[in-house]
C-alpha cells in the first residue's frame, strides 16, 4: 500500500509540475515521472514476498525475480540521460521560442494567476482577459504621452523660432 501511495504522489507531482511553463519544471516533472515508474516496475518483482534475486535460497519460489530489477537499472540509466538531453536543451535552447512567457513587470500574484494550473477555467481566463486588457490600456497611456510629449517639444521649438 506504502508503494503505490508513493508512485501515486510521484506521479502528481510530476503532472503539477508539467503544468509549468519553465523548463526546468518540466524536467523535474520528467524524473519524478521517471521514479514512480521505476517502483512500479520494482513492485511487479513482487520484491514484498520475496528474497533476494542471488543468494542461497533452498526454495527457488522464493527468490526474487532478477528481470525487475535489471529493468530498473536499465530505465534508471535512460532516464539519467534523457535529464541530461533535457537540460541541455533548456541551457542551450532560444529566448524567443514563447514558451516561458515570463513578464517582468507582472507581480507576483498575476504572475501566478498567468501560469495557474487549470488554464482552462473560467476563472484564469477571466484573470488573463482582464490582464491583457490592463496591459492595452497602459500601452495605450503611455503611447498618448510620448505623443503629447512631441506635442510640446514641437510647440517648443516652433516657439523659439518666431
Amino acid at each position: 500500500m506504502t508503494l503505490a501511495i508513493t508512485v501515486g504522489l510521484l506521479t502528481a507531482g510530476a503532472v503539477y509540475l508539467f503544468t509549468k511553463r519553465e523548463m526546468l519544471r518540466v524536467i523535474l516533472g520528467f524524473v519524478l515521472l521517471g521514479h514512480a515508474g521505476n517502483l512500479i516496475l520494482m513492485a511487479a518483482g513482487g520484491t514484498d514476498r520475496r528474497q533476494e534475486p542471488f543468494g542461497t535460497a533452498e526454495d527457488v519460489s522464493v527468490m526474487a525475480d532478477p528481470l525487475p530489477q535489471a529493468f530498473v537499472l536499465t530505465a534508471i540509466v535512460i532516464a539519467f540521460s534523457i535529464t541530461i538531453f533535457m537540460l541541455v536543451l533548456a541551457v542551450t535552447g532560444r529566448r524567443d521560442d514563447l514558451t516561458v512567457g515570463r513578464r517582468d513587470d507582472l507581480s507576483v500574484v498575476q504572475e501566478a494567476a498567468s501560469d495557474a494550473i487549470l488554464p482552462s477555467t473560467e476563472t484564469h481566463v477571466l484573470q488573463v482577459l482582464e490582464l491583457k486588457e490592463q496591459e492595452s490600456r497602459r500601452q495605450h497611456e503611455e503611447q498618448r504621452e510620448r505623443e503629447r510629449i512631441i506635442r510640446e517639444e514641437l510647440e517648443r521649438k516652433g516657439g523659439h523660432e518666431s
